[in-house]
């Protein structure tokens, strides 16, 4: 059996094996005397924060009817506390128009299934001013049913990430673009079709979309042209850009208004708004105002009422 023994030099001090030098001791206490380096740790800190966000907190639907969508540079929804609606009982010479929008917006807002709407046809014609009636209209019969979500035609390519967002939401939301239209070289419509009617997940359950435009296809003439140029088979390229109008299941077409439409328009107005004027009056400088704007149709006749409420000094809400 061995013995090993250990000798000391005499007079030489015990020898141990080194203490764990404690890292985050010293760093804390560095930090502690040195006053200047504690508040350049924090902007630091801060500035990495705001690389970083924390993730934005879902949107709440409540506390307005309204909302336009904000995709950059955080994903929110404002509320809007007034919508710029007009009575649903004054828009005139829209009547069939009305009775299907109206309808479809009603059984969504009960609970029902619904189609997507686009409105299209001449400009002027009451389009988008029909879809915030049908909304207000919604809301009046039942308060709080629909929530309507105004997207701009320049996000319409972040429209998935919207409908993610409503996706899980309880209340019944109207997304509307208003004057929706591509342009050549425009490739955003891939998206809105991949929403309306494809995709795995599909359209929400609680998600309508409503469009108006000017264009019956939402495609420029010479944009579809070009399409059939380039493609192998022309009539392939045309049927990819009718397709997006097809997926909307309800088509409204809006058109110019005769004489006789654009007077019901302004007696309409008139009355509603006590207006002091005669018929005959009403009529004779209505027309000399359409024809210094080259046409009829409701926006005409409204900007008309506002003029000449003006004139009469009647105030009333524009």
């Amino acid at each position: 059996m061995c013995s090993v023994s250990v000798f000391r030099r005499e007079g030489a001090e015990p020898t141990h094996p080194p203490l764990p030098v404690n890292r985050n001791a010293a760093y804390s206490a560095d930090v502690m005397h040195d006053p200047d380096l504690l508040p350049a740790l924090t902007r630091i800190a801060e500035a990495l924060e705001r690389l970083a966000p924390p993730p934005a907190a879902a949107p709440s639907l409540t506390g307005a009817d309204a909302f336009v969508w904000h995709p950059e540079p955080h994903p929110r929804l404002s509320p809007v506390p007034r919508v710029a609606a007009v009575p649903i009982d004054l828009l005139r010479g829209v009547e069939r128009q009305k009775g299907l929008l109206l309808e479809n917006t009603m059984r969504f807002a009960r609970g029902f299934t619904a189609n997507n709407a686009m409105l299209w046809g001449a400009r002027g014609t009451g389009k988008s001013s029909l879809v915030k009636a049908a909304h207000a209209a919604a809301n009046e019969e039942l308060p709080g049913s629909l929530a309507l979500i105004e997207i701009q035609r320049e996000d319409i390519r972040t429209l998935p990430d919207l409908l993610g967002l409503l996706r899980a939401q309880d209340r019944r939301c109207l997304v509307f673009c208003d004057d929706l239209s591509f342009e050549r070289e425009d490739a955003d419509y891939k998206a809105l079709k991949s929403v309306l009617d494809g995709g795995i997940e599909g359209r929400p359950a609680n998600v309508l979309f409503y469009a108006t435009s000017n264009r019956r296809h939402l495609m420029s003439r010479d944009m579809i042209e070009n399409e059939r140029a380039g493609a192998i088979h022309g009539n392939e390229a045309v049927e990819e850009k009718v397709s997006l109008s097809d997926r909307f299941g309800l088509w409204i077409g809006f058109h110019n208004a005769d004489q006789d439409t654009f007077f019901a328009m302004l007696d309409g107005y008139a009355a509603h708004f006590g207006l002091p004027i005669g018929t005959e009056d009403l009529h004779a400088q209505a027309i000399e105002w359409s024809v210094t704007r080259g046409g009829r149709s409701g926006r005409v006749a409204w900007q008309f009422i506002l003029d000449l409420a003006g004139r009469l000094g009647v105030k009333i809400a524009a």
